[in-house]
C-alpha cells in the first residue's frame, strides 16, 4: 500500500451534510462523543479507510481476533427536527506522523466533495492537567459567523490560546480553504485518563448545536472499552519505538 484507501461499502445519496470528525484524542472525549451517536442514532458505515500513514500494528482482540488500524465513514439521514443529514469520521487512529496527517485528511476531503458538505464540526479534547469538576466545552471557528453561533449556544471561544493539533485542527483549517464552515468543540478533560464526562459535556452541546437528541447514558461504558483499547495501542507503541520515540511522534499521539 503506497498511498490510503477508501474503501466504498455503500453508495449513499445526501442532501447538504453536516461533517463531524472525531478520531482518537486527548481523554478520547471526542471519539467517545461520536460513537454514542454511531450507537444511539443508529448510523450506517458506508467507507473504510486504509493507509500507510497509520501505525504498522493490528490490535490483538480477547478473542483472539485480529483489528486493523482504520478510520470509517458512517453516514445518517433525516436526523432531528431540521431533517438533516450527516457524515461522521472515526477510527481507532490517526496519521502517525505530520506528513501523514495532511495526506489523510486531504485525501477524506477530496472524497467528500462530491457530497458537496457546507458545515463541519471537529470533536476533541483540551488537557488541563489536573482535575476538572465543571466539564467546559470550549471552541474555535473557521469563521466570524460560525463563532457568534457558537456563542449564541454558551459555548466559550478560545483566543490566542495556542493552536489544534492533529486531525481536528487540520481539517478545519483545509475545510476554510474549501469555503466550508466549520468549528472545532473541545471538551476540558485532564489528559490522562478517558474521560466520559467530557465526551458527554461535548456531545450535549452539539446536540443542541445540530437541534439532535442523543442519548448519553451509554458513555461510561464506551469509555471502559475505550480505556482498553488505548492501553493495548500504548504498549504496543513502546514495544515498536522504545525510550527514542521522536518528539515529533509524542507530539501527534494524543491530539486534538
Amino acid at each position: 500500500m503506497k498511498a490510503t484507501e477508501i474503501n466504498i461499502i455503500e453508495e449513499v445519496e445526501l442532501e447538504n451534510p453536516i461533517f463531524i470528525e472525531a478520531l482518537p484524542g486527548i481523554g478520547h472525549v471526542g471519539k467517545l462523543a461520536a460513537d454514542s451517536m454511531i450507537d444511539e442514532l443508529d448510523a450506517t458505515k458506508f467507507a473504510e479507510i486504509y493507509s500507510p500513514y497509520f501505525p504498522p500494528q493490528v490490535f490483538v482482540g480477547e478473542d483472539g481476533v485480529i483489528e486493523n488500524m482504520i478510520n470509517e465513514l458512517y453516514y445518517l439521514k433525516d436526523i432531528g427536527e431540521d431533517k438533516q443529514d450527516f457524515i461522521l469520521l472515526v477510527g481507532n487512529t490517526q496519521g502517525l506522523s505530520t506528513e501523514g496527517q495532511f495526506e489523510i485528511c486531504k485525501d477524506i476531503l477530496d472524497y467528500l466533495k462530491k457530497f458537496d458538505i457546507k458545515t463541519m464540526y471537529t470533536l476533541g479534547g483540551i488537557a488541563t492537567g489536573q482535575p476538572v469538576e465543571n466539564h467546559k466545552v470550549l471552541g474555535a471557528a473557521s469563521d466570524s459567523k460560525m463563532a457568534e453561533y457558537l456563542k449564541e449556544h454558551d459555548i466559550e471561544l478560545r483566543s490566542n490560546d495556542g493552536g489544534i493539533i492533529g486531525a481536528s485542527g487540520l481539517f478545519l483549517g483545509l475545510g476554510q480553504r474549501l469555503n466550508i464552515s466549520g468549528a472545532c468543540l473541545m471538551g476540558e478533560t485532564p489528559g490522562y485518563f478517558i474521560d466520559a464526562e467530557s465526551a458527554e459535556a461535548i456531545l450535549i452541546k452539539l446536540s443542541n448545536l445540530l437541534n439532535i437528541e442523543v442519548d448519553t447514558g451509554k458513555l461510561d461504558e464506551r469509555a471502559e472499552e475505550t480505556r482498553k483499547m488505548l492501553e493495548k495501542a500504548q504498549q504496543m507503541e513502546q514495544e515498536m519505538m522504545g525510550k527514542s520515540t521522536s518528539q515529533d511522534v509524542d507530539d501527534l499521539r494524543y491530539i486534538g
